[in-house]
Formats: C-alpha cells, sequence, structure tokens
C-alpha cells in the first residue's frame, strides 16, 4: 500500500488532524497530483491491483483536503439509479430521495467510486457530464439538471489486470479522468509500512514482505491475485497480537489466494522455509 509522507503534501494540515489522518505513505506524485487535480476541478481515475492502497490514498487526501468522501463499492448490480436517487412512498406521500452521487454533487463531497468497471453501464453515462467542463448532473426523473458544488470530485478506481471483456473501462471513458497507476511499494518501503501501520518488529515485517515478493514471481501457480500489501498488513497484525508467525501468514496471506489445497500447501512450505 502506498501510505503517508507529510513532505509531499500541497495543501497545509493542521497538528491536530494530523493525529486523525490515515495513515499513508507517498511512494511518488500521487498526493501532488490529487491536489492538482482537486483545484482544478478534474476526475482522477486509480489504476492498480487488489490491495495496493488505492482506497487508503482516497481516504487520506479527503482528511487533508478536510472534504467528506462517499465511498460506493461498485458491483455488477449497481445502477444510475442506486447513485442518483429514487422515488419513495413515506407515509402518504410520494417523495425523493437523493442517492449518493446526487448527494456528493449537492454538498461537494468528494465520491468514490471503487471498481466502476463493475457496475451497469448505465453508471458510466450518468457521470459522463461531471467528467468535463460541463461539471453537471442530469436527473431525468426529475427533469432537472444540478450544477455541481465547486469542492465537488469524483474519483473512481479499477484492476486492469483483474478486469477483462465487458469489464473493461472504454477508451473514451478512461480519457476523461486524470489518471494515477498504484502498485506495491518496494521491498524496504513495504516492510516500513508494516511496521508504522501495525506496530509489528521490523524482522518480522522484512520477512513477511520476502515472501510476499517470493509468491508475487511465482508465475506458474495461476494465482488469479498476487500478495497485496493488504493481506501483509492483516499477517502482520496477526502476528504482532501474538499469533505464532507461520500461523498467521497462512491464514491471513496464503489461504485468502487459492482454494486449491495444493498450492495452498505448496505456499504454506514456502513460506515456512523464509519465516
Amino acid at each position: 500500500m502506498h501510505y503517508i509522507d507529510s513532505k509531499a503534501l500541497l495543501t497545509p494540515i493542521s497538528l491536530d488532524n494530523i493525529k486523525t489522518l490515515p495513515y499513508y505513505k507517498s511512494t511518488g506524485k500521487e498526493v501532488e497530483v490529487f491536489n492538482s487535480s482537486f483545484k482544478n476541478k478534474l476526475p482522477v481515475l486509480l489504476k492498480g491491483p487488489t490491495g495496493s492502497g488505492k482506497s487508503r490514498f482516497v481516504e487520506y487526501m479527503a482528511s487533508t483536503l478536510g472534504k467528506k468522501l462517499i465511498t460506493i463499492s461498485c458491483h455488477e448490480e449497481t445502477s444510475s439509479t442506486d447513485l442518483i436517487g429514487r422515488f419513495i412512498i413515506k407515509g402518504a406521500e410520494t417523495i425523493w430521495l437523493d442517492g449518493p452521487l446526487t448527494t456528493a454533487v449537492k454538498q461537494g463531497a468528494i465520491l468514490y467510486l471503487d471498481e466502476v468497471a463493475e457496475a451497469r453501464p448505465d453508471v458510466i453515462v450518468a457521470i459522463h457530464p461531471l467528467t468535463d467542463h460541463r461539471r453537471e448532473l442530469f436527473i431525468d426523473k426529475l427533469g432537472e439538471t444540478f450544477k455541481a458544488h465547486e469542492d465537488f470530485m469524483l474519483v473512481a478506481s479499477f484492476n486492469p489486470g483483474y478486469q477483462r471483456g465487458f469489464k473493461e473501462l472504454k477508451p473514451s471513458t478512461r480519457q476523461r479522468f486524470v489518471a494515477l497507476h498504484f502498485n506495491y511499494p518496494d521491498e524496504n518501503m513495504e516492510a516500513e509500512i508494516l511496521t508504522q501501520e501495525t506496530g509489528v518488529d521490523p524482522d518480522s515485517a522484512k520477512k513477511l514482505v520476502a515472501i510476499a515478493n517470493k509468491i508475487r514471481n511465482l508465475k506458474e501457480m495461476g494465482l488469479t491475485e498476487t500478495v497485496s500489501t493488504r493481506l501483509l498488513v492483516d499477517s502482520a497484525k496477526l502476528i504482532h497480537s501474538g499469533l505464532p508467525k507461520r500461523l498467521s501468514v497462512k491464514v491471513a496471506m496464503i489461504e485468502p489466494l487459492s482454494d486449491d489445497r495444493e498450492v495452498v500447501d505448496a505456499l504454506c512450505d514456502l513460506a515456512n522455509l523464509m519465516i
């Protein structure tokens, strides 16, 4: 996961706010890019594998900017109605209830569409007018168009290595966003993240990262997803809480990767040799 480097901040924050910020360590210029995109009212697309810090980064940036964050975890049933809103019956009345997208547009919040490519196509159609110079949302059920609040920002993420076929974002959609690529940090930085995030000892952190990198390079295993920094953090938390290291690695790092017992056993043997 990419995490906090206060030197990279463009937006000043008080000492009181630092205590409550999500932990994040920058690995590049993503903080500067996000700040500049916010100032220029440009939407941002975060691309990268599962567990590489995309969601944490958005949480961190919303905190540093002092903006409300509304997160939508998209799936194949997520529709534009879910985002925009709907009429509901309340007593003897029919009233309109704003969805999270409409709320964010009106209030000037940051709307984060996590795994946006998983959503139904009508979601992409609905957000298009918000991703160009118009910055407006048309609600056909109300027959009204709403201009986005000055502070409204649209952020979306997807995993280009996982999405296939109908789950791929069209080039015409991707080109509406400023894009940031996320990947796993280098070994030293990833080990530092584990110690800062979980309190695990540096030696254990280095061993966890070494195991992760070994598994990440095992192409012949045919894993759909590899070891994410999120899985490393979970393993480190278990170790720090007193669970045996090998058991922590097995249940938090290896078991989530596969249901194939031969693959799991082989990865456990590998990890046990290294820890």
